[in-house]
C-alpha cells in the first residue's frame, strides 16, 4: 500500500473509531432500557429493535457526513435490499452491523456488538468492533496491526495466542445457531475444550484476549452475511489470525449475495491449514455418509 494511502486510511480510521464510540453509547443506552421498550420486530432473519436502528442510521449519518458518498458506498444489514442483492457500485465500500448479536442484546446476555468495516473491491481495510457492555472497541487498518481502545482512551496493541497443537486450542461458539451438521462437526475436531459466547465480533474479540482461539462458521438453512464477518476478520488477521474459506480460499465482500455459504474458518493462524483440511474431511464425511 502506498504511504499516501495508508496516511489517508490512518485517518479514515480514526473518524470511524469515533463513530464506533458514539454508537456504542446509543446501544448500550437502549440496552439499560427496560426490555418492553425496545420495539422488537421478528423478521425472517432474526428480530430488529429499535436500537438497531438507532445506532444504524447514526452510524450511516455521522460516515456521510465526514466522507460523502461520492468516493464511498454503504452496505448496512438494516438498508441492504438482500432480495435484490447487487453488489453496491463503488471500490470503497463500507459494511455496517448496527448490532451485532440482537437476540443476546434482547436476552440481557451483555454479549453483543457493533461492526463497522471499509472494504476495497471487496477485501477489508479497516475494520472496528466495538463491545459496548465490555467498555472495548477493536480496531484495525490494513498492514498496521490491531490494537483495543478503552473507554478511558488507553489504547493497547493485541494479538492472539500462540498455540499451537489442535488439541491445546479453544473452540468458540454460539449458544445458538447449532444444527446438528455442525453439530458433529465441533464434535468431531479435537479441541482441548469450547467455550460459548453470542455475536461474531465478540467471538472475535476472545481470539484476540487469547481466551479462545478457534471460531467456525457453517452454513445450514441459513448462513451468515458479510456484515457479520468483514470487521472481525480484519481485526484477527492483523493481529496474526487467520480468516478464510474451509477450502483456504479469502472471502470476497459485496458481490450481490452478502450470504457467506459454506464454512468459514477463523483461528489464530497456527493450525490454520491442518484444522481446515481436517474440517473439510469430516464436512465431506458427513455429507456423503
Amino acid at each position: 500500500m502506498e504511504t499516501n494511502q495508508s496516511e489517508k486510511l490512518a485517518e479514515i480510521l480514526k473518524i470511524a473509531r469515533s463513530v464506533a464510540w458514539g454508537a456504542a453509547d446509543i446501544l448500550s443506552a437502549f440496552y439499560h432500557q427496560d426490555i418492553s421498550d425496545l420495539d422488537v420486530t421478528d423478521k425472517k432473519d432474526g428480530p430488529v429493535t429499535e436500537a438497531d436502528l438507532a445506532a444504524n442510521k447514526y452510524i450511516l449519518g455521522r460516515l456521510k457526513e465526514e466522507l460523502g458518498t461520492d468516493d464511498f458506498g454503504y452496505l448496512s444489514e438494516e438498508t441492504f435490499d438482500v432480495k435484490k442483492a447487487e453488489p453496491i457500485a463503488k471500490e470503497w465500500v463500507w459494511i455496517i452491523d448496527p448490532l451485532d448479536g440482537t437476540r443476546d442484546f434482547i436476552d440481557k446476555t451483555g454479549e453483543y456488538g457493533m461492526h463497522i468495516a471499509l472494504a476495497y473491491q471487496g477485501r477489508p481495510v479497516i475494520g472496528i468492533v466495538a463491545i459496548p457492555e465490555a467498555g472495548k472497541v477493536y480496531f484495525a487498518a490494513k498492514d498496521n496491526g490491531t490494537f483495543v481502545e478503552t473507554k478511558d482512551g488507553t489504547i493497547t496493541p493485541i494479538k492472539v495466542s500462540d498455540r499451537n497443537k489442535i488439541e491445546d486450542l479453544y473452540l468458540i461458539v454460539s449458544r445458538s445457531h447449532r444444527d446438528d451438521r455442525f453439530k458433529q462437526l465441533i464434535e468431531r475436531l479435537p479441541f482441548a475444550g469450547k467455550k460459548y459466547m453470542g455475536g461474531v465480533g465478540g467471538k472475535i474479540s476472545t481470539l484476540l484476549e487469547q481466551e479462545s482461539d478457534v471460531y467456525l462458521s457453517l452454513s445450514g438453512k441459513s448462513a451468515a452475511k458479510d456484515w457479520d464477518f468483514a470487521a472481525p476478520e480484519l481485526i484477527l488477521t492483523e493481529a496474526g489470525g487467520k480468516f478464510t474459506y474451509v477450502n483456504g480460499e479469502p472471502i470476497y465482500y459485496n458481490q450481490g449475495d452478502v450470504k457467506r455459504w459454506g464454512c468459514i474458518v477463523a483461528t489464530n493462524g497456527q493450525c490454520h491449514e491442518t484444522l481446515c483440511k481436517q474440517a473439510a474431511a469430516i464436512i465431506n464425511e458427513i455429507d456423503n455418509g
